[in-house]
């Protein structure tokens, strides 16, 4: 039998094939065939088990989320009705506490000998100027929206308000009004409403005012809760008042207010349009409010709701996230005070539970797959062990064998490790021997640098000193004094040019300064004013005004005077008349430019790239050391500036020393 590819070939003897069966080679065919046929049952049955296992552990899974997510829901709404529950008392208390304020105020007017004159005559003008004065009075105190007087017909004699035109109530009748109703039958009255002629919606306590027996009329007091709503939007909460008819009076949410919870009966618009308590509310739309799932115990609910108005369509979907909605009456009205928690937070606690516990029974069965393969490992190496003991023999054998390669190899390996540390040995002289010869070409290079950098103060010296013995013989003393004093200056200058031996040995801090270019330039030119007279070189200066540097100036002149005599070789061998060279010194963008012109041979462009090569010159033998360039881009680099050559527009090279304005700061400051 083959196996291939997880399928059962099988190779039966020809008679097999046939239809024949009797030989031996046809029994054996067939105990094979049955064989063959068993295992592919087995396979078939335990592969069909093991999705079943792992689809019943899949909904165990989810079932376990599923139910990890209503509890861990039922755990965040009762945490968040509890909270809801606390605010609504709250809520409760402060509405109360505002409406009791005012509760006692029409009692206190229908006490007044003011209104009581008034009422016994009404159509007397001083009383009811007295009343009015009264009235406006108590109201100043106690802050009201409005406090008046009516008669048995419900007609205004006197109110707060009678000095406001246009929103007095004074000669306006609201029999109508309910809280006028109830009064007049000896209750007392409640009502909210928005009013018919200052359009404010309000509050309005009423009580009867008697004479003995005889009902002369009520006092009333209006009073505004729009500071209520004020409070309320601060919270994270939705919270509002509804009335007995579901009509929303007060909320969190001013776009709520003056709508219904739920559609308004035709009788109860009638009713509500004879006492015209939201006539200028308009028409009193629903809010779009479904019950998502009731709760148990309480007046909790989860509800979905969409504030802009009802579904257009079957297909829209308008409602948002649910909220907890939780209620609690009034005491003294038929109010309701409703509060509507958002249910994110429960949702968010309900998703980390079930998440937390598929996450755990995801980790169980993985712990029980890992015991299952830790047995099945065990057995294995059981299995092992046994062919390990009858290996044993074998591998006796082998490490014989190994043994004696591994001393060959072991031979071979000392024998390299030897070479390795002569080579070791060889490396670190060799490495010694650069390290010195690095040390001489240093040495070298700063000795050539020296004395190229001497070269010219003493020739100053020599010029200066030469002129100085003239002058005294023709008696210029003051101009022997100069001389002197000069020579005096050169000889600091090179004590300074031979301290910058140890710089060059070891790198020290650069301490750079604000420096006058101007300066510079007159002391460069200073040293070489004998040569540029004597070869009756042409040199133009363009130096702008005040313009300083950030560097040193002593090593700044050494790279001038560098440049300078590099400009007079070059207009020497090129042969011209005149030669000419100009410096020049400008301010850009970048900082600082200090430019050495001439129309010499210039700058070929193979050369270019070694320019600044140390030992690199195209003077002839014994003429220069390839160092000037060199030293003059390590001392302007020091100065964090740039060194760069171009072809000049006198038709010979330029090169442009870059530096730091004066005012810039720096690390080395």
């Amino acid at each position: 039998m083959l196996l291939s590819a997880g399928r059962a070939v099988l190779k039966l003897s020809a008679p097999y094939r046939h239809g024949f069966a009797g030989s031996p080679d046809d029994l054996r065919d067939q105990a094979v065939l049955a064989r063959f046929k068993g295992a592919t049952v087995i396979s078939t049955t335990t592969r069909w088990r093991r999705w079943a296992a792992v689809g019943a552990w899949l909904c165990l899974i989810a079932a376990g989320g599923a139910l990890a997510y209503l509890i861990g829901e039922r755990t965040g709404i009762r945490a968040l009705q509890q909270g809801t529950l606390h605010r609504l008392d709250i809520y409760s208390t402060s509405l109360r506490s505002e409406l009791s304020r005012y509760e006692y105020l029409p009692q206190v007017v229908a006490l007044s000998p003011d209104v009581l004159d008034l009422l016994r005559a009404p159509t007397h003008r001083t009383l009811q100027l007295e009343a009015n004065v009264y009235l406006e009075t108590v109201n100043a105190h106690a802050q009201a929206s409005a406090v008046y007087v009516m008669d048995t017909t419900g007609l205004t004699l006197a109110a707060s308000n009678w000095n406001q035109p246009g929103s007095s109530f004074v000669d306006m009748n609201f029999s109508y009004r309910p809280y006028f109703k109830d009064a007049v039958r000896g209750m007392p009255g409640r009502f909210y409403g928005i009013g018919t002629v200052s359009r404010e919606p309000g509050y309005y306590f009423s009580h009867g005012i008697v004479d003995g027996n005889r009902q002369l009329g009520v006092a009333t007091v209006k009073v505004n809760l729009d500071k209520l709503d004020a409070a309320w939007s601060r919270s994270t909460d939705k919270v509002l008042a509804i009335d007995g008819n579901g009509v929303v009076f007060l909320a969190s949410e001013a776009a709520w207010k003056f709508r219904a919870l739920r559609p308004l009966s035709s009788e109860t618009l009638q009713q509500l349009a004879q006492t015209r308590q939201y006539t200028e509310a308009g028409a009193l739309r629903p809010i779009d409010m479904r019950e998502h799932r009731p709760l148990s115990g309480g007046n909790a609910m989860v509800v979905q709701l969409n504030a802009d108005g009802p579904r257009r369509s079957a297909t829209q979907e308008p409602f948002g996230p649910d909220y907890l909605l939780d209620s609690r009456p009034v005491e003294g009205t038929d109010w309701k005070l409703i509060i509507l928690s958002d249910m994110k937070p429960v949702h968010a606690i309900a998703r980390t539970s079930a998440v937390g516990t598929a996450f755990a029974l995801v980790f169980l069965t993985l712990l029980v797959l890992y015991i299952q393969q830790r047995r099945r490992i065990v057995h294995q190496r059981l299995a092992a062990r046994e062919a390990l003991q009858g290996a044993y023999d074998e591998l006796e054998q082998m490490v014989q064998v190994r043994t004696e390669a591994l001393s060959h190899a072991n031979e071979h390996l000392q024998t390299e490790i030897t070479e390795r540390q002569r080579a070791e040995d060889i490396l670190k002289s060799t490495l010694d021997d650069l390290v010195q010869t690095g040390k001489m070409a240093v040495l070298g290079q700063m000795s050539a640098g020296i004395t190229h950098e001497l070269n010219q103060p003493l020739a100053a010296l020599r010029t200066l000193s030469a002129n100085a013995v003239v002058f005294l013989e023709r008696g210029h003393t003051e101009q022997v004094d100069l001389n002197l004093r000069t020579i005096c200056d050169l000889t600091d200058r090179m004590g300074q040019i031979t301290s910058q031996l140890k710089k060059f040995a070891r790198r020290s801090t650069v301490q750079l300064q604000s420096v006058a270019l101007a300066d510079t330039v007159a002391d460069a030119l200073f040293l070489l004013n004998q040569r540029i007279r004597q070869e009756r070189i042409a040199l133009s200066q363009e130096i702008e005004p005040g313009l300083r540097a950030l560097c040193e100036g002593n090593r700044l002149e050494q790279v001038l005077v560098n440049l300078l005599v590099n400009a007079f070789d070059a207009t020497a061998s090129a042969g011209v008349d005149p030669r000419c060279v100009r410096v020049v010194a400008r301010s850009t963008p970048d900082g600082v430019v200090l430019e050495v012109h001439d129309n010499g041979t210039g700058i070929a462009p193979e050369v270019m790239p070694r320019l600044f090569e140390p030992f690199f010159t195209t003077k002839e033998q014994g003429l220069g050391l390839g160092l000037g360039l060199a030293i003059s881009a390590g001392i302007v680099r020091d100065f964090g500036g740039l060194l760069r050559a171009a072809r000049s527009d006198l038709g010979g090279a330029v090169f442009s020393v870059t530096l730091r304005k004066a005012e810039e700061r720096t690390d080395h400051d």
